[in-house]
């Protein structure tokens, strides 16, 4: 059994219980945030214990991981203060504010023989891992060339001022206006892409606001970028395209184009996506060579778009468990559980140290549209 204890009771923390459910062996053993209310609704819903104080939940012998779910700007002060009290640290995207702030907490760690991993826990999802073993069995051949969407909508369209989580959270959506979709979403992309093709050697971005205004209450406010586009080349040899954005339709899949074929996972918010394999000598499913044939003759696109080759399935059935309700189908406790399995057995998480620091530096340059970039971290 690992005792844990969060650090804000906010939106995503909710995403958090849900899905800890899955994991008996983690043990929350209190919860603290700076906000009184907030901390008492959600200790009330969940029946939680509350800390009387972030000094309590820090100097708490009992627990042994820190989940940092405070907003990004606090994730650098946190993290250092719960290295200090020698405590491991689960922190949500991005590890800090700046390059040096990153690269501070993760020496830090290595210096008091503690592991920082960093969210999120999609890059250690069923259809991931399923992925992973497609390109490893060689089914689309040596992979070349990907796409990758982090499309979430105009939700500022939207009624976001409504939206409310389990325990009663409201969105924070004045804030992640301010900061930026990249910094909240691009992590969700390059996990996986970082987790497929190893680490980025360089790449070049580009950021804009395109929506200055999006609603009441944000008229006066400075906003951060709503859209973000990343070119990334890998040392392996494949190079990515990275979207980011809070306006064109919802779409958040991944496309992978090999020498042989290509992959296409429809959802990367989605634990068990479906993944779809098509290959260049192969032949086309039934519904999609009939669109093509009526495209053709009628000279014109059909208002439709199909998942281009067949699905796969998954090896075995699906787990039983809880996942956060759609558009978030992702198994947040899963990081967690998978972080401290691994410090149970003296190995470091896959996505902690370096290859966290090298996630947060990618999503840090992606939300700056900094231009040509090489990236100062590895692994």
């Amino acid at each position: 059994m690992t005792k844990i204890a969060f650090v804000g009771a906010g939106f995503v923390a909710d995403y958090y219980m849900t899905t800890l459910a899955n994991y008996p062996e983690l043990e929350i053993a209190g919860v603290w945030d700076h906000d009184a209310s907030r901390l008492a609704q959600f200790c009330s819903f969940h029946g939680k214990q509350a800390y009387g104080s972030l000094a309590d939940c820090l100097g708490d012998q009992g627990t042994t991981i820190i989940v940092n779910l405070t907003p990004p700007e606090s994730h650098f002060e946190l993290n250092r203060a719960a290295l200090k009290a020698g405590k491991h640290v689960y922190c949500e995207k991005p590890l800090g504010m700046t390059f040096e702030e990153a690269s501070e907490i993760i020496e830090l760690a290595e210096t008091e023989n503690l592991t920082v991993c960093s969210a999120p826990a999609n890059g250690l999802s069923d259809a991931q891992q399923l992925t992973a073993s497609l390109i490893a069995a060689r089914r689309i051949g040596a992979p070349r060339l990907a796409y990758a969407e982090m499309e979430d909508g105009p939700v500022f369209k939207d009624n976001w001022m409504e939206w409310r989580s389990r325990s009663g959270a409201q969105w924070p959506g004045v804030h992640e206006f301010e900061l930026g979709c990249t910094l909240e979403h691009a992590g969700y992309g390059l996990s996986w892409l970082v987790s497929l093709f190893g680490a980025v050697e360089k790449g070049q971005a580009f950021s804009a606001l395109t929506f200055p205004d999006k609603g009441p209450g944000t008229s006066d406010l400075v906003m951060g970028p709503d859209f973000s586009v990343g070119c990334l080349s890998f040392r392996s040899g494949v190079t990515a395209r990275l979207t980011c954005g809070l306006a064109a339709p919802r779409d958040r899949s991944l496309t992978i184009i090999g020498d042989e074929g290509t992959i296409v996972v429809r959802d990367l918010w989605d634990d068990r996506s479906p993944v779809h394999v098509s290959r260049f000598d192969g032949k086309r499913p039934l519904l999609q060579r009939l669109t093509g044939r009526f495209e053709r003759k009628r000279g014109r696109m059909l208002p439709l778009r199909l998942t281009h080759g067949r699905a796969v399935a998954y090896p075995a059935p699906a787990r039983a468990g809880k996942l956060a309700a759609y558009p978030s189908q992702i198994d947040f406790g899963r990081g967690i559980a998978v972080m401290a399995d691994a410090i149970t057995r003296s190995e470091a998480p896959f996505f902690s140290g370096k290859r966290a620091l090298h996630l947060t530096e990618l999503a840090l340059a992606l939300n700056g549209g900094i231009g040509t970039f090489t990236p100062r971290s590895s692994f």
